[in-house]
């Protein structure tokens, strides 16, 4: 299992527009930015923190409401 970068916010909204994700504009507050991705059977929203690093728990918990993997997210990197 590959190790996880740590990220910055402009890095995993980087990602997560290369995944398809659009900006969100009247879900996200304040310190935070909305993403949001509808699929077929889904519509997928991601909240990302302002942070300059972003924790790995944090990061995980994105991933995990994006469906990308450790592998995916090494790849659109």
């Amino acid at each position: 299992m590959p190790k996880l970068p740590v990220l910055s916010t402009r890095e995993v909204v980087r990602v997560l527009k290369k995944a398809g994700f659009d900006y969100a504009p009247k879900k996200g507050k304040g310190s935070h930015t909305a993403f949001v991705k509808k699929d077929i059977d889904r519509t997928r929203l991601v909240i990302v923190p302002h942070r300059k690093e972003i924790p790995k728990g944090t990061l995980l918990a994105i991933l995990d409401q994006a469906g990308i993997t450790k592998e995916d997210l090494l790849k659109l990197l």
